[in-house]
């Protein structure tokens, strides 16, 4: 399975396309940003990002994208720019038939390090080991995009079950976690009167 994963953003969007085994093992295929600057103008902030994907829709043809889903803070102006490149790289997808997933940031950094809580650092660093990379990707933005990809290449089910050999650390946290939040969702809740 090829996935793109994108990082949405106006100042920096992640780009990451990994390809992901039957046995859960992840390989770098491309990594990069795309930005812009404040000083442009928000229609031309847009384009730039909308003709990037563009291309790497085009060149790596994944099969799937994995986009950060969007969520509230406290400066609004980031969430609209956020909001904005989302749609943009949902709409070039959907124009190649190309499905999209959206998984949270907390998601995602259960998925590679085995703690929603995880920071960037963490992150970036078991980036970095999943993909048997010399160095962790830079900026930051690029290694959330590749985090995304092999994020929702676990979770999609197109891996091999659980106890599939040459499976890293962080996977098996991810197995675990998963397996205890259905075990906790299966649990009948108490109601009180």
């Amino acid at each position: 399975m090829r996935v793109l994963g994108v990082d949405p953003g106006l100042t920096r969007c992640g780009l990451g396309v990994v390809d992901v085994a039957a046995n859960r093992t992840a390989t770098l295929v491309g990594v990069g940003v795309v930005g812009s600057t404040p000083e442009q103008a928000l229609d031309a902030r847009l384009l730039v990002v909308a003709e990037a994907i563009d291309a790497w829709l085009d060149a790596y043809a994944p099969d799937v994208l994995a986009v950060e889903r969007v969520f509230s803070q406290t400066n609004l102006s980031t969430v609209m720019g956020v909001a904005q490149v989302s749609g943009i790289v949902i709409v070039a997808a959907a124009r190649r038939g190309i499905p999209v997933a959206l998984h949270t940031p907390s998601e995602v950094k259960a998925a590679v390090t085995g703690s929603g809580r995880a920071d960037k650092a963490a992150v970036a660093a078991m980036v970095t080991r999943i993909l048997r990379l010399d160095a962790p990707p830079k900026p930051a933005d690029a290694a959330d995009a590749l985090a995304l990809a092999i994020t929702h290449a676990w979770r999609s089910g197109s891996a091999v079950a659980a106890g599939a050999a040459g499976t890293t650390a962080a996977q098996q946290l991810w197995r675990e976690a998963e397996a205890k939040a259905k075990r906790n969702k299966e649990k009948p809740r108490q109601t009180w009167r």
